[in-house]
């Protein structure tokens, strides 16, 4: 497996893999915020001026891509105050390639490109229906920042803040 920058040519199928990994979720969660969460995935807020997109492949094949927002940078399109630290952000692997570690090296892809750069700690956001995200967040040591949460589509679903020290 290959931990690099993605290619411009490369991005709309990204935004596409994004959008087929989290489908999986659309039947957890109300219709309307389904498709806020769907525009929220696919849209150019990866394009931001030092946001890093990261691509895992393997074997010639993307399979798996995080966003790596800088610090005070406006990742979640102004729900969030505009953080002192790095956020991983999209972070989706094909469901074929899952299970195979795609997920936990694009997350220490991020957490040493932050420390290189010499933050202190690495934030993201993942919604509360995720539960297989967050545990894999907690186990890396994520902890939880509920003064940072938001709720996208005043629909009761909490996007929860986590935070790691590195």
């Amino acid at each position: 497996m290959i931990i690099r920058e993605a290619k411009e040519t490369e991005i709309p199928f990204i935004r596409e893999q994004r959008v087929n990994a989290y489908t999986e979720h659309a039947e957890k969660i109300p219709n309307a915020h389904w498709e806020a969460l769907k525009k929220a995935i696919s849209s150019d807020a990866d394009s931001q001026p030092g946001v890093e997109l990261l691509v895992a492949e393997v074997e010639g094949t993307i399979v798996g891509s995080v966003a790596l927002f800088p610090a005070k940078t406006d990742a979640y399109e102004g729900m969030v105050d505009e953080l002192d630290h790095p956020e991983i952000r999209v972070l989706a692997v094909a469901e074929e390639f899952r299970g195979k570690g795609i997920a936990s090296a694009l997350i220490k892809e991020c957490i040493q490109r932050s420390k290189t750069k010499g933050y202190q700690a690495i934030g993201l956001h993942t919604g509360e229906f995720m539960t297989n995200a967050i545990k894999l967040y907690k186990h890396f040591g994520f902890e939880r920042l509920p003064q940072y949460d938001f709720e996208p589509a005043n629909d009761g679903i909490i996007v929860k803040a986590f935070r790691l020290s590195i």
